[in-house]
């Protein structure tokens, strides 16, 4: 939750050395460690979903733990103050380690404070948030702004123990808020904090929660989080555009909540509008960020996107793992040949655009222990401003080798690292990890990328070129994927898919020479590229297959790649999202005779990929 402070504390005072000896007596076996196994970050649940101690999800009816029924202090300190409790944990910090700085840029964290009560701590135990920093003695209670990069140093020789709560609030709770002091925001002259005695009840009414996520998101609190995340977005030229499209959503999500309300049938409808918004934005927001060091893109997925309509298996992904903003020192800027701390042989599928390569992730990605950062990598690379073509000038989507200096190496790696998720929407518990991506625009980075992921693997799909083409035009036709709408000095249609070198020689030209110079230029590029890199990194696989044989075609690959299947395969796969019209065989031909005059200076491109794809 946002707040106008770093940091308030409340005023109650607690007694640590009672809750000291209730967290003693539950034993060194009732600590687990992080969800996200931080080096010497440990948890004990308190109140989690369905009263389950293993469980660090965030989507169900709240119950205590069984932990906390023998803890009647603990208990009586959450009643006092009085709030509507979701998850609950104490969280104990070794000597010498960290919590690394990062925002809470969740769904969970738009509308929820973080009570910490210290139990065990210490003064060397530093806690920044902003430019704010203090120590939270024993049995202080404090609230912080989750919205602002935050960060604990644990720099004693001792254990750090403390009482995390998290809470949408109260009136009581706003009550004590109202009468807290924040440190540096004024005197706060003859301010006490009330003891808070234990008492001799065995227990403590609790207020929790029962309900947390949405089934549906209503457009009233859809709105809210939009207009709150863009009211807190950096002035950026595409601003304005992002603004368009999203009060265009907000007007359809009105209209299908007026008929379908909650209702299951009406669920397509509303996953069509998300999906649409979604990739529209990938395309124009990518640049934006946020004053607190966020990315625009990955804080309306994990704030809206993931969360406003659950109707995947599982729990709705609305809490952690949340937007690091330095990755520890455990981990390196890049990984080397011989063992990437981070990223175990990723996988990239590389192709000219409209090739099939949604339907290949789509189909990988169901593959067991493997992760992605589930949608394209738009705003994760070209949110850097060194990588945004604008930085060259508009020169193209080209990266190479000479871009990787070690410092935006570190954080693009960093920026995948805190997306991804397995098939179930679960990030990883554990490094290294396999990861699989796809982007069009990576068919022009592949020197860039086997530098940045210096174990990575390339799989080229291979894709009848005129059925490629045909499929491009219709893509620039649609609209849909409009890259630069704005590109300087282009004469032509709003440009495109990937910008490829050499575009400004195609301005004026009719669609069909630039899409046949778009595919031509990417092929090259990307055969010239795949063709330098040691042959055991560069795999095969062909769109034709794929669609008339999946199951053969995915356990080839599969067995290549390393990847766990346990997945069954219809004798057809489902259309991909970014389909535009139903599949068919023949449906290229009606486009055959437009780029007829364009396969001539085609063919030698065309044989060497058809070469190419025969190894």
């Amino acid at each position: 939750m946002k707040l106008q402070v770093p940091f308030i504390q409340l005023p109650l005072q607690f007694d640590a050395e009672r809750m000291a000896r209730e967290v003693a007596a539950l034993g060194a076996g009732a600590w687990r460690e992080h969800p996200q196994k931080f080096p010497g970050n440990f948890a004990l649940p308190l109140i989690a979903v369905g009263g389950d101690a293993g469980s660090d999800a965030v989507s169900g009816r709240m119950q205590p733990t069984p932990q906390l029924l023998q803890c009647p202090y603990l208990q009586q300190v959450l009643s006092r103050l009085g709030a509507v409790w979701g998850r609950t944990r104490l969280m104990r910090l070794d000597a010498g380690a960290e919590v690394s700085p990062h925002v809470d840029i969740n769904y969970y964290w738009r509308e929820r404070v973080r009570v910490h009560v210290p139990i065990v701590t210490h003064p060397d135990v530093r806690f920044a948030c902003g430019d704010a920093e203090v120590n939270m003695a024993p049995g202080e209670c404090w609230i912080f702004d989750t919205w602002r990069s935050h960060r604990v140093r644990n720099d004693s020789g001792h254990t750090r123990i403390h009482l995390v709560a998290d809470t949408v609030g109260s009136d009581s709770l706003g009550q004590l808020v109202s009468a807290g002091r924040a440190p540096g925001y004024g005197a706060f002259a003859g301010w006490c904090a009330e003891n808070i005695e234990p008492q001799p009840a065995t227990t403590s009414p609790l207020r929790l929660e029962a309900v947390n996520v949405p089934q549906v998101m209503t457009p009233w609190e859809l709105r809210a989080h939009l207009l709150f995340l863009l009211g807190e977005t950096s002035p950026h030229p595409q601003l304005a555009e992002a603004k368009q499209l999203t009060a265009h959503l907000c007007a359809t999500w009105q209209a299908l909540w007026a008929e379908y309300g909650t209702d299951r049938v009406g669920w397509p409808a509303y996953r069509n509008a998300l999906d649409a918004y979604e990739q529209q934005m990938e395309r124009f927001a990518v640049a934006l960020d946020l004053p607190n060091g966020a990315l625009f893109m990955n804080t309306l997925r994990g704030m809206v996107l993931r969360v406003a309509l659950n109707d995947h298996d599982g729990a709705a992904p609305a809490g952690e793992p949340r937007h690091p903003l330095r990755v520890g020192a455990a981990v390196r800027a890049s990984g080397d040949a011989e063992g990437d701390p981070l990223f175990d042989r990723p996988v990239f599928i590389i192709s000219p655009p409209r090739s099939g390569s949604t339907l290949l992730f789509e189909t990988l990605a169901r593959a067991s222990q493997l992760f992605t950062i589930g949608h394209e990598s738009h705003a994760v690379i070209e949110g850097l401003p060194e990588l945004h073509p604008a930085a060259c000038g508009f020169a193209s989507n080209r990266l190479d080798a000479a871009a990787c200096h070690p410092a935006l190496v570190a954080e693009l790696r960093r920026r995948f690292q805190g997306e991804l998720r397995d098939r179930n929407h679960q990030s990883p518990t554990h490094w290294p990890v396999r990861i699989l991506e796809k982007t069009p625009k990576n068919a022009l980075r592949v020197p860039f990328l086997a530098r940045v992921f210096p174990q990575a693997h390339f799989v080229y799909l291979h894709r009848d070129p005129q059925q490629t083409l045909a499929s491009m035009l219709e893509a620039w036709r649609s609209g849909r994927f409009r890259t630069y709408p704005q590109l300087p000095d282009w004469n032509g249609p709003p440009w495109s898919l990937l910008l490829v070198p050499e575009w400004r020689r195609l301005s004026g030209r009719p669609l069909e020479e630039i899409v046949a110079a778009q595919w031509e230029i990417t092929t090259r590029i990307l055969l010239d590229d795949l063709q330098a890199l040691p042959a055991e990194r560069v795999h095969v696989a062909h769109y034709a297959t794929l669609v008339t044989q999946p199951a053969d075609a995915v356990a080839r690959l599969c067995a290549a790649l390393d990847f766990d299947w346990d997945q069954p395969l219809d004798a057809a796969l489902p259309w991909s999202r970014f389909t535009l019209s139903p599949p068919a065989a023949d449906k290229w031909q009606k486009h055959a005779a437009a780029f007829a005059p364009s396969l001539p200076g085609l063919r030698s491109t065309i044989e060497r990929a058809a070469q190419f794809a025969m190894r």
